[in-house]
């Protein structure tokens, strides 16, 4: 069972502590993301939210977990309406073609496909179905079409964020509507407005709110209760604070058992963002470094601190990329040719030698450690793999000098231990690339050449300033 391989360790948002992951289903993770609103092009922030809910994911499928991940895209919103008014095309038309250009962002940084990836669109009558529900246990309200979501109904509202409803002023954080009977009742269902996409309902008219898409789908493919619930530390309040309210409502015996949130992507200490018009899009970055390069940079800091962005920082990532797949390169390189030969003679070969041993043994237990203890990924790539990495590089200069033959296969053998347990370990932070070693260190030495370039173009817009999409 995978509750066998060891304790792992997570913070939960709700109780501001790590605790012992413990599945619902022994042997079954079932987690929901929250995804994109596809309307543009996705920036870093999406960026470090999808890779760090992948190391999550790839985690515990090393772990021997069966998981059901969820994430979705919201392909219904304010913001693609006013896009699609902008570029004259239609909404659903305008997302989709955003939700394929996000996708392919995600395959070019190695994250792997979600087990499910719901639209809101496809999902209209689940959201109505639970909108009705909430009405008729008595927490919702319709006006004019409208339906509103009556927070002062639900006892524990707050319970996430800390916010608590007296604080929830009117026009603080959206304008005053004086149909709501509390300033912070939110909409569940919006009334249709002219020249905007819209559905039938028994209400009239009109899309959902959008709060209740995630709740709707995540229950449609995870029940009302299950593992792990993410997302952006900026969804904390009122995302996932109104999807807790909402899903209550539906059903008193709703549960997630852990909230997840990762850190902004900051530019000169600022959120990351397309409000804030201070951000780089995916497509912008692996133009000019390799997208194991951003990947490598996006896990550098731990996934629920801020990180912030510098081109310094990218160009240090760069390098650890380089290195990495060199030193592999170079490990095939000199032992293939030797190893084959020795093959062909069927000799015996040797137990690997200590130092490799020792290497493989505090790479183990490292990995193990650090990732178990809620995902130390910085602490992974700056300690006992550069070790294990040093060592295939001080071998490789062992093994140009003459030796006995025995001493030579063990050298060899050595070398193939480590690198596999290199591999494991770069395979589960999704840095391992479907593409040669050779293929990436040539992309990396490439960029390098027009690096003086690149970074002329830095300081007139490119990177000094970031572009608009």
């Amino acid at each position: 069972m995978a509750e066998e391989q060891g304790e792992f360790r997570i913070y939960n948002s709700m109780t501001q502590q790590k605790e012992i992951f413990k599945t619902k289903v022994p042997g079954k993770v079932s987690m929901y993301v929250c995804g994109v609103t596809a309307y543009d092009f996705s920036h870093l922030g999406h960026a470090r939210a999808a890779v760090s809910f992948d190391i999550l994911f790839r985690y515990l499928k090393h772990l021997g977990y069966e998981i059901t991940y969820v994430r979705n895209f919201t392909d219904v919103d304010d913001k693609i309406i006013k896009r699609a008014n902008e570029t004259g095309e239609d909404p659903l038309m305008l997302s989709n073609r955003f939700c394929d250009e996000y996708n392919a962002d995600m395959a070019d940084l190695q994250c792997e496909t979600p087990s499910r990836e719901p639209r809101v669109s496809e999902h209209l009558n689940e959201i109505k179905d639970m909108i009705t529900q909430i009405i008729n246990n008595g927490y919702a309200y319709e006006v004019d079409g409208d339906v509103f979501y009556a927070v002062d109904k639900c006892p524990n509202y707050g319970m996430l964020s800390g916010q608590r409803l007296e604080h929830n002023r009117a026009g603080e954080r959206v304008a005053v509507d004086s149909r709501k009977r509390h300033p912070a009742d939110f909409a569940l269902w919006k009334a249709a407005k002219p020249g905007e996409p819209s559905w039938d309902s028994p209400w009239g008219p009109g899309r959902p709110g959008w709060h209740i898409e995630c709740s709707a789908m995540s229950a449609c493919y995870l029940t009302h209760k299950f593992d792990i619930h993410g997302g952006g530390i900026d969804l904390i309040f009122p995302h996932h604070e109104n999807e807790i309210a909402q899903s209550w409502a539906a059903d008193h015996d709703s549960h997630v058992s852990y909230w997840m949130h990762n850190g902004h992507v900051t530019n000169n200490n600022e959120k990351m963002s397309k409000s804030l018009g201070n951000f780089f899009t995916i497509r912008q970055i692996t133009e000019r470094y390799h997208s194991l390069a951003l990947r490598h940079f996006l896990i550098s800091a731990h996934y629920r601190s801020p990180l912030n962005y510098s081109i310094s920082q990218l160009e240090n990532s760069s390098d650890a990329i380089y290195y990495i797949f060199q030193t592999l390169q170079d490990c095939k390189d000199a032992v293939s040719p030797l190893l084959q030969g020795e093959t062909e003679k069927n000799e015996k070969v040797p137990q690997i030698n200590e130092a490799a041993k020792e290497c493989i043994k505090k790479l183990n237990v490292e990995f193990q450690t650090k990732m178990s203890d809620d995902l130390q990924t910085p602490v992974i790539l700056t300690g006992a793999l550069q070790e294990a990495l040093k060592f295939v590089n001080t071998s490789l200069k062992m093994l140009k000098k003459k030796m006995q033959k025995r001493a030579q296969l063990q050298l060899i053998q050595s070398l193939l231990e480590v690198e596999k347990v290199v591999g494991k370990v770069l395979d589960v932070l999704g840095l391992l690339s479907s593409k040669s070693y050779a293929e990436v260190t040539h992309f990396i030495n490439k960029s390098l050449i027009n690096l003086p370039v690149l970074y002329n173009e830095s300081k007139r817009h490119s990177f000094g300033k970031p572009l608009h999409v």
